[in-house]
């Protein structure tokens, strides 16, 4: 991608930018050519020039491009969502991993193109749907489904494929941020929505803006406390400041300390004799957009309850006294990513120079140690106190149920779970990943705080959200 022309010191901005194009670019394969997005990302880019503070560049970059490039169709009547056909939804995901054949068209069409597009586009939907009659008869259902991204290597993964094939199920997914599903994603041509905590599957459940409640069956599938990804060189230089301690093999983080420390705003190089890291950056874990990703939320929901001296918030005036306290740790980060995938992909290629430390959930880190993606010194260190993330899968129709239930009691996919580094029911399955791959996880995860209730949560997302602004 070329560089953009301003004069400001824009290296963190211009990587945001090419996250951006690459995550644009495959999400609107079908219908842009890279050409067109990557111009349409140069022109919003270019509305900003000049502007002193950059930090926000890359999301409203992201709004605008996206709002442009969404095809606006004219109103059609949808089929019902109960039938085994199934229309794609309408804006919303962030990237998709289902097999439809690609059409490349610029963004402006004249009205003669835009015409033969239109027939050619109905002439498709028969043959699907011609394709979904023979699925039918051959007892082959496919659904289609909305999920975290840190789920997206396990409804990939071939052996799941076939696992679910054996039960007569097709699974094609988009992802998106938790939130994001649960607040803005278009679920009517879905079968489930699979979001990574329960607090955002009850979100979906309520009425929100521009849309009605959902009515769907809840299925708390997997599991995966919160943790840190970070390098042995960092866990020595906090181990130094009281801030990580090691206990029987596993690393763990004083939540309390790290508060402390970011309130009276300290960075690396106030840590006395820092020579390993000795940057001018403030200390801060890196976490994703809580606007729209449930693992930011999830530490919103870790470092709330600390600040509120170990207890849940629960009310306005417990909100009024933590804000203060945990709204930088998010605001200070600048620009975050949508979802968890991209900043642990950071964490996996970038090395400690990008993010000393990162939020994750715990599968991800066992994932990449059972694909053989971690390198020497990465280390895995648990928040203390940490969270349960429940992934939590919503059935929209009986299809959805179907799954939903193979996935919370079927021995083989269980076992694939955990292969993908979920805790599932089955407790002895994740043992054996673990203890195969030699992952430092913790067995049993005893200091859990409290998650405070889903309006509570909401509420304090919101405040953050405004603090941005």
């Amino acid at each position: 991608m070329r560089r953009h022309p301003l004069k400001l010191d824009t290296v963190r901005e211009d990587r945001a930018i090419e996250n951006l194009t690459s995550r644009l670019t495959e999400s609107f394969a079908d219908i842009h050519t890279p050409e067109d997005i990557e111009s349409a990302i140069r022109t919003a880019r270019e509305s900003f020039a000049g502007d002193p503070v950059r930090d926000y560049v890359p999301i409203l970059v992201e709004r605008i491009v996206r709002d442009e490039l969404t095809p606006k169709p004219e109103p059609v009547e949808q089929p019902d969502r109960r039938s085994n056909w199934t229309r794609p939804p309408s804006g919303g995901p962030i990237s998709t991993t289902a097999g439809a054949p690609r059409h490349r068209f610029p963004i402006a069409l004249p009205a003669a193109v835009a015409g033969v597009l239109v027939a050619a586009t109905v002439a498709t939907v028969l043959v699907v749907r011609s394709g979904d009659d023979v699925q039918a008869q051959t007892g082959q259902v496919t659904l289609r489904g909305v999920i975290g991204s840190e789920k997206r290597a396990f409804f990939e993964d071939p052996d799941v494929k076939a696992a679910l094939a054996e039960h007569g199920l097709e699974v094609r997914v988009d992802t998106a941020g938790s939130r994001e599903i649960a607040t803005s994603v278009d679920l009517g041509g879905y079968d489930f929505a699979f979001p990574s905590s329960t607090t955002a599957a009850e979100r979906i459940l309520q009425p929100a803006a521009g849309r009605p409640a959902v009515s769907g069956k809840k299925y708390s599938v997997f599991s995966s406390p919160m943790a840190i990804a970070t390098y042995q060189p960092i866990v020595d230089l906090l181990s130094a400041t009281g801030i990580a301690k090691q206990v029987d093999g596993t690393w763990y983080f004083d939540v309390r300390r790290y508060v402390d420390l970011a309130k009276a705003n300290w960075r690396w190089t106030n840590v006395r004799g820092n020579t390993t890291y000795p940057v001018n950056k403030r200390i801060l874990i890196t976490t994703t957009d809580p606007r729209t990703s449930n693992s930011a939320a999830m530490f919103l929901a870790i470092v709330s309850y600390v600040a509120n001296h170990n207890s849940v918030v629960q009310s306005a005036a417990d909100e009024r006294k933590v804000l203060p306290l945990v709204a930088p740790l998010f605001v200070n980060q600048g620009h975050t990513d949508n979802s968890s995938e991209g900043p642990f992909d950071d964490y996996l290629s970038l090395g400690m120079g990008q993010s000393p430390m990162v939020n994750i959930y715990e599968a991800q880190f066992v994932d990449a140690a059972v694909q053989r993606k971690l390198k020497p010194g990465m280390v895995l260190m648990y928040p203390s106190p940490t969270v349960q993330s429940k992934h939590t899968l919503i059935a929209l129709n009986a299809n959805g149920e179907k799954l939903g239930e193979l996935l919370s009691t079927d021995p083989e996919l269980q076992r694939l779970a955990a292969r993908h580094g979920f805790r599932t029911a089955d407790q002895a399955q994740f043992a054996n990943v673990v203890n195969q791959y030699d992952v430092p996880v913790v067995k049993d995860v005893i200091d859990v705080a409290d998650t405070p209730t889903y309006d509570a949560l909401e509420r304090m997302l919101d405040a953050v959200s405004k603090s941005y602004r």
